[in-house]
């Protein structure tokens, strides 16, 4: 009798892992504010834009909409029916961007051809490679576990894939993403037992290959050497850099309030995209900076917990793909934010889940989506219910 009252009054178990649903909640919500706060003012002087200043928040409003409907579908697919069709799903990721590298098929801006006109909307598939190349990867380093240690099998194969696609990237060129899927593939194949020796080898591979790009490219050797100096050109390639270093200093530790930023009055490019930290940097300060830090590490941590009891169900996709998910933000929100602050060349990666870009935000709501999926079938496991 004891025993059945102890039963009764335990607290039912959470289904869902409600701080991971908190944290993505903010990230969108705070998104939703600062690109309001950071659009508003090019939106009311854009002729594109009909001259209103509500334009780019109530295009974010529905992109966050429709993310979270697209969400709410991914979350109801098992992740086994996701690791059936991973090599499908990365395949036409390689399509879609093989399609966006033929003239007047991909829609060229600034300089780069890494878009798809779909007339309502603009299509990134370097974007949904993203996360085809988190299942691609999880899906491989499952099949290959047990010739994990054989360089021939298990590592050249990714290598070779890893290349091709890397290739069509630059060929955008897109720097930033290629950076991202690389350090997927790679954490992914480690986090799943693969030889040591290997990647230590890797180690030192990557950076001579990186600064051959580097050299190769005298596109990216500018943004280099603006990086490493903005205030020498600060009016040419240092100009970006430097107004994100201005807005972070006029910031200081509580900022000077939301809406009163100064440089996002046409003094810093892509206020609302690329550069939002810096415009959450001057208006919310220091405290909001780490506000923002703090939710991109609790996802990440959430992640890898969510990945190591889905590895104690000996559920081993299922584990990658969390843990991949959070390799993936983890790594853009670390690039975005070390770009913005002048830590690292820049590159024109989004701040996932707060950046102004359709498919950015909808695929990063996917990606969500699927990690909750993974959480919710390790309690339904732990519990002995079916998925």
């Amino acid at each position: 009798m004891a025993s059945l009252v102890r039963t009764q009054s335990r607290p039912p178990q959470a289904q869902f892992d409600e701080l991971l649903i908190w944290v993505l909640i903010a990230l969108l919500a705070l998104g939703l504010v600062m690109v309001y706060s950071a659009s508003i003012a090019t939106a009311e002087a854009n002729k594109f834009t009909g001259y209103q200043p509500a334009y780019y928040l109530l295009r974010h409003g529905v992109f966050i909409t429709v993310g979270l409907l697209a969400g709410l579908f991914a979350f109801q697919v098992p992740v086994q029916t996701w690791q059936s069709y991973a090599p499908y799903l990365f395949l036409f990721g390689a399509a879609l961007l093989v399609l966006v590298l033929i003239p007047h098929v991909g829609r060229e801006v600034n300089g780069s051809r890494r878009w798809l006109s779909l007339f309502v909307v603009n299509l990134q598939p370097s974007e949904l490679m993203k996360m085809f190349a988190v299942l691609y990867a999880a899906d491989y380093t499952a099949r290959k576990s047990k010739v994990g240690h054989l360089f021939r099998k298990a590592f050249v194969p990714m290598l070779a894939v890893m290349v091709l696609i890397g290739g069509l990237l630059l060929q955008e060129p897109d720097m930033g993403a290629f950076v991202v899927i690389l350090s997927i593939a790679f954490c992914t194949l480690w986090l799943g037992g693969f030889n040591l020796k290997v990647f230590i080898g890797l180690l030192v591979a990557l950076p001579l290959a990186f600064a051959a790009l580097i050299l190769s490219s005298p596109y990216r050797m500018q943004r280099v050497i603006g990086f490493m100096d903005p205030w020498s050109d600060p009016y040419g390639k240092g100009y970006q850099l430097s107004h994100a270093l201005i807005a972070f200093g006029r910031g200081e530790w509580l900022g000077v309030g939301l809406g009163g930023s100064v440089e996002k009055l046409f003094y810093l490019p892509e206020a609302h995209t690329d550069f939002l930290m810096a415009v959450i940097a001057e208006e919310l300060g220091l405290l909001g900076v780490t506000a923002v830090i703090a939710m991109f590490a609790l996802l990440v941590v959430r992640a890898f917990l969510i990945g190591r009891n889905a590895a104690f169900l000996e559920r081993n996709f299922s584990a990658l793909v969390a843990q991949g998910i959070g390799v993936w933000i983890g790594v853009q929100a670390m690039i975005n934010i070390g770009v913005n602050m002048g830590v690292l060349p820049t590159k024109g990666l989004t701040l996932p889940f707060l950046s102004f870009g359709g498919s950015g935000v909808v695929v990063n709501c996917i990606a969500a989506a699927l990690l909750l999926r993974v959480d919710y079938e390790n309690r339904r496991i732990t519990r002995g219910l079916p998925v």
